[in-house]
This record gives C-alpha cells, structure tokens and sequence, in this order.
C-alpha cells in the first residue's frame, strides 16, 4: 500500500512539470490515408490505408512552439489508366519512407491540462523501401526523395497528443516516360501520441 501511495504522489508532482516544461520528447504513431495523385483526366486515382511510428520534439515558447518529428511511415496508392496508354491494369505503389517534419505551430486554447493547436511546415521525406506493381511502369523511375507540407490541428491532455493532418508532396515523384503529368503524394494523418519529457 505504501509503494501505491508513493507512486501516486510521484505521479501527481511529475505530471503538472510535464505540463509546464517548455520542452517536450514523446513518441507518436497512428493511421494514414495516402494516395497518389496527377493531373491527368484519364488516370483514376486509388487511396490505400497505411501506418506511421516515430518521434518528436516541441520546444514552446509562450503560444508558438516549433515541433520537429522524425519517424517511418508507409505510403502508396494506385493509378489505373482507363485509356490503355499506359497500361490497363492497376497501378500499385507500396512505398516506405523516412519522414522529417518541421512544423510551427500556436495554442489556440491554453487551459491548464488541456491545449488546442495549428499548426504547419515544411516536410523531407526520404524513400527506403520501393515496390511498384505494374506492367509498365518502373521502381528505379521513382525518386529518391521528395519535399512536401504538412499542416493540421492538434489537441494535449496531459501527457497524452493527439493530431490530424493534411499531407502534400510538392513536385514530381515519378520521372518515366509513361505518365505525362506530375505525380504527387497526398495523405492524412491521425496520429497519438505520448510525452515522455
């Protein structure tokens, strides 16, 4: 009983210093909703549901922090060619990347345990791991890399975060002959996490 009521105490004073601590560590993962996406009528574009595990940090300074994120995450979608030019079956990208957001973002709503917050900025992602199933299309025309945005809102409680945000590439992702346009990545992201620090 002792040890439970010590416990409880430490707990009660190491909460509220989380709270107040102008720097924050945790980790995070959650659910992704990725797709795809071109400029060409004829291309009919396919979300896939994917995943996302990482870390981050937040350094607050009054209502601004900044909130920079590392973590590995899965992305994709299908791109089906309804004119046959490019090929009539399915498209499949299944592609894992390394994620690093840079985010800046404000407390909308600072009430004690609870906090409400925008936030957005720039993102490099970098791929790891690339597989493409198509009859024309290639894995060693898609890049290496590319740069994109993030921006979203989220909510504290206690120790506990929790986000949701709109994800966009910027620039092309594939360099093959076969496709015509720009191919960009869009996702959305819910992702909870947990302040360790």
């Amino acid at each position: 009983m002792k040890k439970i009521a010590i416990i409880l105490l430490f707990t009660s004073f190491l909460i509220p210093a989380m709270a107040q601590s102008p720097i924050n560590l945790g980790l995070k993962g959650g659910y992704s909703n990725s797709k795809l996406v071109t400029d060409m009528n004829a291309i009919n574009e396919g979300n896939v549901d994917n995943y996302h595990v990482g870390a981050f940090a937040r350094v607050t300074l009054g209502r601004i922090y900044i909130q920079p994120e590392i973590y590995y995450s899965s992305k994709g979608g299908t791109l089906e060619d309804m004119t046959g030019s490019v090929s009539q079956a399915v498209n499949s990208f299944d592609l894992k990347t390394v994620d690093v957001p840079v985010l800046l973002g404000i407390n909308v709503v600072d009430k004690g345990p609870l906090k409400v917050r925008a936030n957005a900025g720039p993102l490099f992602s970098y791929f790891t791991d690339k597989k493409l199933n198509s009859n024309v299309l290639s894995e060693d025309e898609i890049k290496d890399h590319f740069f994109g945005w993030q921006y979203g809102v989220g909510a504290d409680f206690m120790f506990l975060t929790l986000d949701v945000r709109m994800e966009n590439s910027s620039g092309d992702l594939y360099s093959g002959p076969y496709i015509d346009s720009d191919v960009r990545s869009k996702s959305f992201v819910v992702s909870l996490g947990i302040k360790l620090l």
